[in-house]
C-alpha cells in the first residue's frame, strides 16, 4: 500500500494526496496514516515541500472528517440502512459509540482521530445524533489533526532515504497510538467512576442534610 501511494503521489502530486485524504475521511478503506507517511515520503525525496504537505493534508483530512459528519447530520438514521455505511457502522458498532458519547463525553471525537477504522464510524454517528454542533466538532477535530498529520508527514519526509527504519517506525507507531488510546481510554473510565461516586455520596450528603432538616 505504502508503495502504491507513493507512486501516485508522485504522479500527481498535492491534488493526489488531498484527494486521497478525502476519501480517507469519507471512509474509503485507505489507511489514512499509510497515505499521510507516502506525502511526507515524496516530500522527503525532494518531489514536494514539507510545509505546503503538511498544510494541504491538515485541508484533505479536515473535509473528509467534516463531510462524514454533515452526511450524518443531514440524512440521520435512515442514512444507517445503505449496504455501504453499515460497513463502516455496524448496529452493534453504533450502539457502542453512543455509549461512548454517553460516558466520555466529547473526549471520544478527539480520541478517535487516533483510531483507524473507528474514525469514519464515530464522526458519522456525531453527525447523525448530532451530539455536538458542528463549530464544535471541527475545534476539537482540528486540534487533534494538528498531533496526527504532521507526526506521520515528517515521519515519512525523514524516513524516505531509511526504507527498512521507516518501516520498523511504522509498525512501532501503530503499537504505541494503541496503547496510548488504551490509556487514555482507561484513564477516562477511572475519572468518570470516581466523578460519579463522588456525585452519588454528595446527593446521599445532601438529602441526609434536608432530612434533618426538616425533622427539625
Amino acid at each position: 500500500m505504502l508503495q502504491s501511494l507513493i507512486t501516485v503521489f508522485l504522479e500527481f502530486g498535492y491534488f493526489a494526496v488531498f484527494g486521497v485524504l478525502i476519501l480517507c475521511g469519507l471512509g474509503i478503506p485507505i489507511p489514512e496514516d499509510i497515505s499521510l507517511i507516502s506525502g511526507g515520503v515524496i516530500a522527503g525525496l525532494g518531489y514536494a515541500n514539507p510545509y505546503v504537505m503538511t498544510a494541504v493534508s491538515m485541508t484533505g483530512v479536515l473535509i473528509g472528517d467534516t463531510s462524514m459528519f454533515y452526511i450524518g447530520h443531514h440524512l440521520g438514521n435512515r442514512f444507517l440502512n445503505g449496504r455501504f455505511v453499515r460497513r463502516i457502522v455496524t448496529p452493534a458498532r453504533y450502539r457502542t459509540i453512543l455509549e461512548w458519547f454517553d460516558r466520555y463525553g466529547k473526549t471520544v471525537l478527539f480520541a478517535a482521530r487516533f483510531m483507524p477504522g473507528l474514525r469514519a464510524a464515530i464522526f458519522l454517528s456525531a453527525g447523525i445524533t448530532r451530539f455536538v454542533r458542528y463549530p464544535v466538532f471541527i475545534l476539537i477535530d482540528t486540534i487533534a489533526a494538528f498531533i496526527s498529520v504532521p507526526l506521520w508527514i515528517y515521519l515519512g519526509y525523514y524516513g524516505a532515504s531509511n526504507w527498512e527504519w521507516l518501516k520498523r517506525i511504522i509498525t512501532k507507531s501503530h503499537v504505541a497510538i494503541l496503547v496510548a488510546v488504551v490509556l487514555f481510554i482507561a484513564i477516562l473510565s477511572i475519572h468518570t467512576f470516581f466523578r460519579y461516586k463522588v456525585k452519588k455520596i454528595e446527593k446521599q450528603f445532601s438529602g441526609s442534610i434536608t432530612s434533618r432538616e426538616g425533622m427539625e
